[in-house]
């Protein structure tokens, strides 16, 4: 495979290392190292963004407090050549983050070589604390659907105030992308390189199935034209924008157009799995191993899927959750001997490792 050379180069340096993090940059487990981000929003760089996306080995996933002091910092001090983070700015109470000038500081790596910077945006759940959720809007319980009706139940993991959606319905797309002023206009305006697309796979969660059954509609196809639409509006203002997509890797399966629709697709928990709505320094924020051997979300199923992404020529990040060094080496080592490109964090992604 086309990643095949980084595991002679990786595998020794990766079993002993952490995932990337700067020299003196890290947090410690308070968290609080002083800085903030700085500079203005300007479009990206020009450049070839998907054979820096290809060439990818060290990468970070920091979507939970990024306003506290030191995150930026510790962020700009590590050798991530990719960072995947929250915008921020859409968040209730963070309407004034400088999320433009936080890309522009992150794009320059210590070493002043470029770094891609890539937004987390949810397109399969609504957020009760972003500030799209109205005060008249009512939060679905497991067994009714919210106001709008496009909310249709609880979060299936736990995650509190998240609720899968009717991701095909009109009014969800105009706030994701087709507005002006939507999730994905603000990621533009403020300069990233691309997005991150978590929940793809609320078009396999059963009551969102069940809803689109009712209205007649493949929730696979679905998920797909979503994307695509995505895409397209993004790259009408930004040709070289990147889509990346996390977890749902049966996805592919029977739906060859999806491959063309996305850029890469990380995937959580392909050795080590943790709990919803911890902290830090939880046992429970990792170490849940994935089991082996036959069956559906073994890591063998896993694998078998996410090479498919890798035989179609695109680049496959994993996650997982780990505290224990020993589960974190075995899961670095399993990813790159596949291929993939690892990072091995804990649930809360509100630091780097």
């Amino acid at each position: 495979m086309y990643r095949a050379w980084l595991v002679a180069i990786f595998v020794a340096m990766t079993v002993v290392l952490g995932a990337c993090g700067g020299g003196g940059g890290g947090f410690d487990d308070d968290g609080d190292d002083g800085g903030d981000p700085g500079g203005g929003g300007t479009p990206p760089p020009a450049g070839d963004r998907q054979a820096l996306l290809d060439a990818v080995s060290t990468w970070g996933y920091v979507i939970q407090d990024l306003w506290r002091d030191g995150a930026i910092d510790a962020l700009d001090a590590s050798d991530c050549e990719m960072l995947v983070v929250e915008p921020t700015r859409s968040i209730e109470g963070d309407e004034e983050f400088d999320a433009a000038g936080m890309v522009q500081r992150l794009r320059d790596m210590p070493d002043s070589s470029r770094r891609l910077v890539i937004a987390y945006i949810d397109i399969g759940e609504a957020e009760d604390y972003r500030t799209y959720w109205l005060a008249n809007w009512r939060a679905p319980t497991a067994n009714r659907r919210g106001s709008p009706d496009f909310l249709i139940t609880v979060d299936p993991d736990g995650w509190s105030g998240n609720y899968p959606v009717a991701y095909w319905d009109e009014r969800w797309k105009q706030i994701v992308f087709g507005a002006e002023g939507s999730l994905l206009d603000m990621v533009l305006d403020d300069g990233f390189d691309g997005v991150y697309l978590d929940w793809v796979s609320a078009y396999e969660e059963d009551a969102v199935v069940a809803v689109a059954d009712d209205e007649g509609l493949d929730p696979a196809d679905e998920m797909i034209t979503f994307i695509d639409e995505l895409r397209q509006a993004a790259r009408a203002r930004d040709p070289g924008f990147l889509v990346i997509a996390q977890n749902a890797p049966d996805l592919a399966a029977g739906h060859a157009e999806y491959l063309q629709v996305i850029d890469a697709i990380a995937q959580e928990d392909v050795h080590f799995s943790g709990e919803s709505d911890t902290d830090w320094n939880d046992a429970r924020s990792g170490d849940i191993r994935t089991p082996d051997g036959p069956g559906e979300w073994t890591r063998q199923w896993l694998y078998a899927r996410l090479d498919t992404y890798l035989q179609a020529g695109l680049p496959v990040f994993t996650v997982d959750y780990c505290l224990k060094p020993g589960n974190a080496a075995e899961a670095r080592q399993l990813s790159l001997a596949r291929g993939y490109v690892p990072l091995v964090t804990r649930t809360p992604l509100d630091r780097l490792p």
